[in-house]
């Protein structure tokens, strides 16, 4: 459990002080309250002609709010710099709007975290959320409690929020991310009674799923080796990519392991839909005859991406 972020704040700190080559930035600078920098995304382009399509400012104010609701709140007790924050962006595609307010949207939140020693941000999470349901009046503000059901947008933006912080804390502490991965199931449960996608029957996407997943202790090797992906073969990838490739092999392995225990669960989806172009660049890398025993490999651990994976060994 991680009580303080000494060495999560050292770290990160250093990391993306030296992706951006920000030498003028002194550690004494004060730290910032925020820990998210999410960019909020709204397309229009699916709702049908007779609906709010052509009412863009409503849009525009949508997204606005949405933005300050993530970046401006204080997720955390902990301190970030600015240049710490976790990048992450949410794209929303609107499918049906009414004039009382009510919408549904097709959503992609994707979360991101600075790779050392490069200008590279590796991609920690990619999630298609099919059931963003919520309700929006123009002028309202959007207000939130942890131990309170507010509304479905709120309640969807906090968990989201929390996903992102589990996450990235993850990556760079090994169960970094518990007290995050938590809340964000207090959130679910909190909304068990709103409808779609909170619910635990039927859709292992939902969001229910993805939370109870970050604290199954079935899945526990997965989260550890969350961070053996990132903080020890990524991190090290530019100095020795050997070595961190088989640190890589050797998670592919784990979760080989614990997919012929309990097969079907969302966190498996996730992480390849967040890193299967990732391990394609990086197995590319690789001499022929390593390309080719991990093949097999990838194709039964990501099907859906096979025909890609069998390309490597040519």
């Amino acid at each position: 459990m991680k009580n303080s972020i000494t060495y999560y704040t050292f770290y990160k700190y250093t990391l993306c002080w030296v992706m951006a080559l920000m030498g003028m930035l002194a550690l004494s600078q004060p730290l910032q309250a925020q820990e998210i920098n999410c960019r909020v995304t709204i397309s229009t382009d699916q709702i049908q002609v007779n609906e709010q399509r052509g009412a863009t400012q409503i849009y525009t104010e949508l997204q606005n709010v949405m933005q300050e609701f993530m970046n401006n709140r204080r997720w955390t007790n902990d301190n970030f710099a600015p240049e710490e924050k976790i990048n992450c962006s949410l794209a929303l595609i609107i499918t049906k709007a009414t004039a009382t307010g009510d919408y549904e949207a097709n959503a992609r939140f994707q979360v991101t975290r600075p790779v050392y020693g490069s200008a590279y941000e590796t991609v920690i999470l990619n999630y298609v959320d099919r059931n963003f349901v919520f309700k929006y009046i123009s002028g309202t503000p959007l207000t939130y409690n942890d131990n309170n059901y507010n509304d479905n947008l709120t309640q969807i933006l906090a968990f989201y929020a929390y996903i992102a912080l589990a996450y990235d804390y993850d990556s760079f502490e090994k169960m970094g991310g518990i007290n995050a991965a938590q809340k964000a199931l207090n959130v679910v449960n909190l909304a068990q009674n709103a409808g779609g996608g909170w619910s635990s029957s039927n859709d292992i996407r939902s969001r229910y799923w993805v939370a109870e997943n970050m604290l199954n202790q079935q899945l526990q090797s997965l989260r550890e080796g969350f961070y053996t992906y990132h903080r020890i073969a990524m991190d090290n990838y530019a100095t020795d990519p050997a070595a961190s490739r088989k640190q890589i092999t050797e998670y592919l392995n784990t979760i080989k392991q614990v997919i012929q225990n309990r097969p079907g669960q969302i966190w498996y989806r996730l992480f390849f839909e967040a890193k299967s172009a990732e391990l394609l660049n990086i197995y590319g890398d690789a001499p022929l005859d390593e390309r080719k025993k991990i093949v097999p490999l990838l194709t039964s651990l990501d099907p859906n991406n096979s025909e890609a994976y069998r390309k490597l060994s040519k």
